[in-house]
């Protein structure tokens, strides 16, 4: 790790202004979903969403989280469900790939100490990982999440074009 967190900026579009828009988008159909005991037998969900542009090789796994959401009374958590969506997360940004195809299709590029949990995408380099209910559902609660933010990053891009900005957070000239 070379760069301080403050040294390299993280997403323009993808920040956690957008990320907390994508969760909240998301929760509908999640909590939803949750009150099935085939789906959650648990009732408790964790989600955290990764800075796509904060990477491995430049900033420190803590230090590139956007946004980390918990649903139900962490009080009466049965499991440390926000250690689990880290792990998750920190698998699918450390690898830059789903965690079900590492643990299925490349097992030889687990390290030691990284989970051998699933539930945890890589979209376009958007990482979100959770924890809580069945490993399918994690991923697909995942999925949902990280394809919201890459929507709103889309619009917040088309917003910025449309105001002839030239760069990034600059106005144009």
């Amino acid at each position: 790790m070379t760069a301080s967190p403050q040294a390299t900026p993280g997403s323009h579009f993808a920040d956690a202004h957008s990320a907390r828009r994508a969760v909240e988008m998301s929760l509908p159909m999640i909590e939803s979903a949750m009150r099935d005991p085939s789906v959650c037998g648990s009732g408790f969900l964790v989600i955290v969403v990764m800075d796509p542009a904060r990477s491995p090789a430049s900033h420190r796994f803590e230090d590139a989280i956007l946004h980390e959401h918990a649903i139900g009374d962490r009080a009466r958590w049965d499991a440390d469900y926000s250690a689990f969506a880290r792990a998750k997360a920190q698998l699918a940004w450390q690898h830059q790939m789903d965690s079900h195809a590492l643990q299925t299709m490349r097992p030889h590029l687990v390290r030691e100490t990284e989970t051998l949990l699933w539930g945890s995408v890589c979209l376009d380099g958007i990482v979100v990982g959770v924890s809580g209910a069945h490993a399918w559902w994690d991923e697909s609660f995942a999925i949902t999440v990280a394809g919201a933010l890459r929507a709103i990053a889309k619009e917040r891009h088309a917003g910025a074009l449309a105001t002839r900005q030239l760069f990034a957070g600059q106005p144009r000239d």
